[in-house]
């Protein structure tokens, strides 16, 4: 019995171990960043902030509808390279540069998230990277 015990308590211990973080990394993003695109822990995919920046040429849409949508396939690249998609999500944080945007946001937004739609947190600030004006992280959790 006091075997049994011992060997159910070291496994309890050790579990917290066997956790593997995994790099999410889809051929499209560009390699040498201080960042990973995103994490994979346990089932939980972690997408880093994204922007509306074109993988291939690494411009930004002058439109804003456009780059709410280059932000969005950005991060349905993370989520597909995770096994995943938008509808694994459960948070999501948008930041925008402009909060009268957030209807035109908005539209896009509803076209990729299927119900239910996942929780969210929108935030004015003072800038991003470059000319962006959104970014959004996600965190997804696989059924």
């Amino acid at each position: 019995m006091r075997l049994k015990i011992f060997l159910l308590l070291g496994l309890l211990v050790a579990m917290p171990l066997l956790a593997q973080k995994k790099a999410i990394h889809p051929k499209e993003f560009a390699k040498g960043r201080p960042f990973s695109p995103g994490i994979l822990v346990d089932g939980t995919l972690y997408v880093a902030g994204q922007v509306g920046q074109n993988l291939k040429d690494g411009k930004i849409p002058d439109n804003f509808e456009a780059e709410v949508r280059q932000t969005l396939d950005n991060i349905g690249l993370v989520l597909k390279e995770a096994g995943m998609s938008f509808a694994d999500a459960v948070t999501v944080q948008v930041y925008l540069t402009d909060m009268s945007l957030f209807q035109e946001m908005n539209k896009v937004y509803v076209t990729y998230f299927p119900d239910p739609k996942p929780a969210r947190t929108t935030v004015g600030i003072a800038k991003l990277v470059g000319t962006a004006k959104i970014e959004i992280t996600v965190t997804a959790h696989k059924k």
